[in-house]
């Protein structure tokens, strides 16, 4: 299934002074391209949930008000979409996976993540690309509600790894002791994706 582009223009020339923030193969883009891989999902907020579980010592899941009352965290960086666009400078606000890590608790032998989304969608991650700093639940895009078109009320936010790895519409994260693709990696694409390193696709 090929990806549905929207508010997509094409290359934009690179900044000179940008080049050393984009990754190989990567262009500046100073919009937000909407790509999805299927319609979008309506999900009221009175409703919306995400739940931990898996190998953890306590699964835990929160409502979007109780997510919203954990200690807040802003990431203020770049983000590199596999179709080769990169965003620079942008900003989302949320709350640090560590903190949901932390109330959940892992158990020793949780290696991965399936993180899980409302209409299906899944994508795998290993437990230490979503802590130590480097993984948000974010709600906030810019200082305004995430919209529904870049997976609001909730997403995903894992800025290190192409973006295919910062699930929309996230409602779930699943610790496993094993490794477990997702929709995009059992399509082709690369089973880590880091964009510095060109993880594109199977091969890479």
């Amino acid at each position: 299934m090929s990806p549905v582009t929207r508010g997509f223009f094409g290359r934009r020339r690179l900044l000179p002074e940008l080049a050393d923030r984009l990754p190989p193969g990567q262009y500046y883009e100073p919009g937000f391209p909407v790509l999805t891989a299927g319609p979008t999902p309506g999900i009221d907020e009175r409703d919306y949930a995400l739940t931990v579980e898996g190998l953890v010592a306590a699964p835990r899941t929160w409502s979007l008000p109780e997510l919203r009352a954990l200690p807040p965290s802003v990431f203020d960086g770049d983000i590199h979409c596999v179709t080769k666009w990169s965003k620079l400078d942008t900003s989302f606000g949320g709350v640090s996976v560590d903190a949901l890590l932390e109330a959940a608790r892992p158990q020793a032998p949780a290696t991965h993540v399936v993180a899980g989304s409302y209409g299906g969608y899944t994508t795998n991650l290993p437990l230490d690309d979503l802590t130590g700093g480097r993984a948000w639940v974010v709600w906030e895009w810019e200082g305004q509600p995430l919209p529904r078109e870049h997976g609001g009320p909730v997403r995903l936010l894992v800025p290190h790894l192409y973006f295919w790895k910062s699930a929309k519409w996230l409602n779930g994260l699943r610790l496993l002791d094993h490794d477990e693709p997702g929709f995009w990696e059992i399509n082709g694409y690369h089973n880590h994706g880091d964009p510095w390193k060109e993880e594109r696709y199977w091969g890479d």
